[in-house]
């Protein structure tokens, strides 16, 4: 009787996130497939599916993998030492807008979007990756009115309006829009923030 052919050892998860990710980036959403996935990897469709239920499953845990890695980025820019609050503010809103037409990131953020209102679960994970961005933001704003950089108001309220401000530049510049440029945005939001954010002159007395 032939022997039975040994079971090839599953991939870590990490290394199948990371290969989704670098196929959106190298060939856009829609070109990427379980089918596709699975043969980069050595695996079939049917596997990757065992580990992740549904494409839309594989598509949030592969968006939840990159915001953690980011998310350790943003961290080590608003901890770093010496800068005011206005100067975090400006690094956080650069890791945060989308670098350009076809950003895989951005382009995987759309999607799940896209997908969030027939899932609760996708809606579900969608808040639990966008809540350390409004965290970080809020508290940054509340240090800000703290030092008398930023003029008093909800921290909460004001980090939600600064942050749909940079979903509203990030998508149009994500899917390359025509005549959007990521400069000219990222000078939008500024003046935008610089309008929420600015202390009146009795703040900084």
């Amino acid at each position: 009787m032939a022997e039975p052919r040994p079971r090839r050892p599953a991939r870590p998860r990490e290394e199948v996130l990371a290969v989704a990710m670098a196929a959106i980036a190298e060939h856009g959403l829609a070109r990427l497939t379980m089918a596709g996935l699975g043969k980069q990897l050595g695996m079939s469709a049917g596997h990757l599916l065992y580990y992740f239920g549904s494409k839309d499953q594989l598509l949030l845990e592969t968006l939840r993998w990159s915001e953690e890695q980011l998310g350790e980025r943003r961290r080590a820019v608003l901890e770093q030492p010496g800068l005011s609050a206005w100067q975090r503010f400006e690094a956080y809103a650069e890791l945060y807008l989308a670098d350009g037409p076809g950003d895989p990131r951005w382009i995987l953020w759309v999607e799940v979007w896209g997908r969030s209102p027939a899932s609760a679960e996708i809606r579900q994970g969608q808040l639990a990756i966008e809540a350390p961005w409004q965290a970080d933001l809020a508290a940054l704003i509340e240090d800000g009115v703290e030092r008398r950089e930023f003029g008093p108001g909800s921290a909460e309220e004001r980090a939600a309006q600064l942050r749909a401000v940079l979903d509203g530049f990030s998508v149009p510049l994500a899917i390359g829009l025509p005549g959007v440029a990521r400069e000219s945005s990222a000078a939008q939001v500024r003046a935008v923030a610089a309008a929420v954010l600015k202390p009146s002159a009795a703040d900084r007395r």
